[in-house]
């Protein structure tokens, strides 16, 4: 090889060399940019504490999801709204029980923004919403309100996140827009989630803006259809109502007794009463509800009413157990089942009387 070519060839390694340590030093410095940007910049941003708390949701991890969602904060102002609208199709409250319902929920709000952000975490970690168990004075109506009624009403449970849509940042305030879909009517609404700097850089959720609004554009839709199923289903309701008053008269009648103790014959007569006409009313007047369509907004009450039938229809057959086997056990667990369903009958009747009270819809006959 020739000392020309030996040289064209030198040169060429060496621009290629040069090359290559451009391109290195060129990644080197991309990396080192984005490196500022994301830990100088992007972790102080409105989009980072979003995307932070979608994915600390996502893996169950409760601490970093209050870091970047203040939970406190947003239950209580949700609260608000939602006692508020709790009223707000009442026609038939004066202005002072209006105001005496407004200082009943002041005084119990404690315990039902503690109840309601212990149900959220539990969604989170555990899949499923659960109702208050045990001791827990939000169990059943200890508080004097229905807390599985009131978590219906905040529309919590069938609310579907579908995305984000906008961030307006204003100093150290934002504004999200937050897609949502209310489930049983199919309703898309755009919820704004007010934002905060939190002193050390980072942004939290702090409150909804305008749940009130959604709250107040869902409530009427799913009333209506409520109105609409309670309409035609009134026929086979009332029918029943008249056939299970009859049958309770003559249950009355049959466990009178001397001393507590019925007699061979009240047992039998009971058995013949439950197994041949109160459980099969009952399986027959869940048979024809069932064959009427639902509204997609009546799904809740349709829900209720066959919970009601099935936890009725078990206390019966406990009942039943009891007076064969003559125990103890069957007829305490007939009563529990009993209780759970009065108090599912009970919340059924406020939903209907909600309803036929609401300005927004005709009321019922």
């Amino acid at each position: 090889m020739d000392d020309y070519t030996w040289q064209k060839q030198l040169q060429k390694r060496r621009r290629k060399t040069s090359r290559q340590a451009f391109a290195v030093l060129f990644l080197l410095a991309a990396a080192a940019g984005t490196a500022i940007w994301y830990f100088a910049f992007f972790l102080r941003t409105p989009e980072f504490a979003l995307t932070s708390a979608q994915e600390a949701w996502a893996s169950q991890d409760v601490e970093k999801f209050k870091h970047f969602v203040n939970l406190n904060l947003l239950t209580s102002r949700a609260y608000d709204d939602l006692t508020v609208d709790l009223f707000a199709y009442d026609s038939t409250l004066t202005p002072q029980t209006r105001v005496m319902f407004e200082k009943f929920y002041v005084m119990i709000k404690p315990q039902l923004t503690q109840g309601t952000e212990a149900a959220f975490i539990k969604r989170m970690t555990e899949g499923s919403w659960s109702l208050p168990d045990g001791t827990d004075i939000l169990k059943g109506r200890q508080l004097g309100i229905d807390y599985e009624r009131f978590l219906e009403r905040s529309q919590l449970r069938n609310t579907t996140l579908l995305s984000v849509e906008r961030v307006e940042r204003n100093g150290s305030t934002a504004v999200a827009g937050l897609k949502v879909r209310e489930d049983y009517t199919q309703t898309e609404f755009l919820l704004e989630l007010s934002m905060e700097q939190a002193e050390d850089g980072h942004w939290q959720v702090a409150y909804i803006k305008n749940y009130r609004q959604y709250l107040d554009t869902i409530a009427p839709l799913q009333n209506q259809h409520i109105a609409q199923y309670i309409s035609e289903t009134n026929g086979i309701v009332t029918t029943f109502n008249e056939i299970f008053h009859d049958q309770q008269v003559q249950f009355q009648s049959l466990t009178q007794t001397y001393k507590g103790k019925l007699s061979d014959y009240q047992r039998g007569e009971l058995d013949v009463l439950i197994s041949q006409y109160v459980i099969p009313g009952l399986k027959q007047r869940q048979k024809e509800l069932d064959a009427i369509p639902v509204p997609p907004g009546a799904q809740y009450l349709a829900a209720q009413r066959k919970l009601s039938t099935e936890t009725t229809l078990s206390a019966w057959e406990h009942f039943l157990a009891g007076l064969k086997e003559n125990d103890p056990a069957e007829f305490d667990t007939a009563e529990a089942l009993h209780k759970q369903a009065l108090a599912i009958d009970l919340r059924v009747d406020d939903i209907i009387h909600h309803t036929a009270i609401s300005k927004n819809i005709p009321n019922m006959p």
